[in-house]
């Protein structure tokens, strides 16, 4: 749920990296945070409990435009992906306005992947949003790996395990070397900025 700042004339929404432990959400928020350093306004704040790891920053990015005459400020975060930060998981989607799923090519996490949406789904609903209905954006990450002789899933895979009935924008991506990582967030932030403005005339 995005928030006016009438103050600085912002709106604030809120996106977050979804998807299972160790699949690249960290990675690519530090891709963005170090690609987009001029439009971050102020530092990647990491707050760990008992073991978890929530990442966020701010940034205010250009030529995203404005919505009558706010400026659209950014909070990126991320969520732990292992299956016992259920709790923590939940509370980041809280007020969301735009989700990325980074899904693992690796053929190993075929079923972690499928997992993770399903609790990413769950989590939405217990919020009364709606997985068809919220901007997502899905990211198949890992894609570099190929190359270094590790078994990884066709995109094609992927796209019946997890695309099949979403049918939302994705992009094949490497957080490590940043391939795709900058046009998957924008996507999203377009999807978002779509839907924001849908929900400003709805609210007039």
């Amino acid at each position: 749920m995005a928030i006016l700042n009438l103050k600085k004339r912002q709106i604030e929404c809120k996106i977050v990296y979804y998807g299972p432990g160790r699949c690249g959400k960290t990675t690519n928020m530090e891709h963005i945070y170090k690609a987009y350093t001029k439009q971050v306004t102020g530092e990647m704040v990491s707050i760990d409990t008992e073991g978890d790891r929530t990442l966020f920053f701010d940034f205010l990015p250009m030529g995203l435009g404005e919505i009558k005459g706010f400026d659209v400020r950014v909070q990126v975060y991320t969520v732990p992906g292992q299956v016992q930060y259920r709790s923590t998981r939940r509370l980041v989607l809280k007020g969301v306005d735009g989700v990325i799923f980074v899904a693992d090519s690796l053929a190993v996490r075929r079923e972690k992947n499928m997992l993770s949406l399903k609790d990413l789904q769950h989590n939405l609903k217990e919020y009364g949003l709606n997985i068809f209905k919220i901007p997502l954006v899905m990211q198949h990450n890992k894609r570099d790996l190929s190359g270094e002789g590790l078994p990884i899933m066709a995109v094609e895979q992927m796209e019946r395990d997890l695309n099949r009935q979403l049918k939302v924008p994705s992009f094949p991506a490497s957080a490590i070397t940043g391939q795709g990582v900058g046009a998957t967030l924008k996507e999203c932030l377009k999807l978002t900025l779509i839907s924001l403005k849908k929900e400003m005339k709805l609210g007039q």
